[in-house]
């Protein structure tokens, strides 16, 4: 098994290496033409100049909030590329969250993991935890997403969260020992495991969405599949979702648009 080849994605899609640019121009787009009294943009959750989260407002009164977590191998990108992800559900009248995070090497993924706690708990202290959260998130956001689920964290707000969305995340984080992704990250063996929600107990209760390109590579088809699988085992509500059309930088673009499968699958 070549480990890296594995997780490899932007080589396997056609123009792989435009999609950081065409993200860049349609967040940018995104925050110029949104009223600028329905965004609030770098709150800050913690001491870091990464924790801060961008908040977009839905025309009406709010429903709930959505949280997104990006992507990156949890070593690279920020939260400021998915602004334009908000269309979907700021038309269903969901505000939508989108917290940034220090990065390895400075931190490791388990630190990560503890921002990401705390960003959840700063976004439902400014709505007063009145509503509903769905917490999604794509490639290592997918990851946090259902590591935020697991009943080894204390979760503030966690019973308002109506669904968890993990979109082609990584579960099982000890194949990535034998990869050159793992560089920054640091993981051994342990650490991994310590880090891998499918290796973990679901909260009581918890709803799991885990949706996938059918075009991406294998290893990500059956890290989704993997975590719905055993979650299920688990007494976890859990359906698993490989969209027709779609790779690892497509599938998560469906969010942009109000009436994608992905989109209405967050409410459904």
């Amino acid at each position: 098994m070549d480990w890296d080849d594995a997780y490899q994605n932007g080589k396997y899609i056609p123009g792989g290496d435009e999609y950081l640019a065409m993200w860049q121009l349609k967040s940018s787009a995104f925050r110029a033409a949104l009223d600028q009294n329905r965004q609030r943009l770098g709150l800050s959750y913690g001491s870091h100049p990464r924790e801060v989260f961008d908040l977009f407002l839905p025309e009406n009164p709010a429903k709930g909030v959505v949280i997104y977590i990006h992507g990156g191998y949890w070593q690279s990108l920020d939260h400021t590329l998915w602004s334009h992800l908000a269309a979907g559900p700021l038309a269903h009248s969901w505000a939508v969250a989108m917290p940034g995070y220090r990065l390895c090497p400075d931190v490791s993924v388990a630190d990560i993991t503890k921002s990401m706690v705390r960003a959840v708990a700063a976004i439902g202290d400014r709505f007063d935890g009145v509503f509903e959260i769905i917490i999604t998130g794509h490639s290592a956001g997918g990851h946090l997403t259902a590591r935020l689920a697991c009943d080894d964290i204390y979760l503030p707000y966690a019973a308002d969260i109506r669904r968890f969305v993990s979109i082609s995340g990584v579960h099982d984080l000890r194949p990535l020992t034998r990869t050159s992704v793992n560089e920054p990250l640091q993981l051994d063996m342990a650490s991994a495991a310590a880090e891998s929600p499918a290796l973990k107990t679901p909260r009581e209760g918890v709803d799991l969405l885990a949706w996938v390109g059918a075009e991406e590579r294998p290893e990500f088809l059956r890290q989704n599949d993997l975590l719905a699988n055993i979650w299920r085992g688990a007494f976890a509500k859990t359906t698993s979702v490989h969209a027709d059309g779609h790779h690892h930088f497509s599938v998560v673009g469906d969010l942009a648009e109000a009436e994608s499968p992905l989109t209405k699958a967050l409410f459904a």
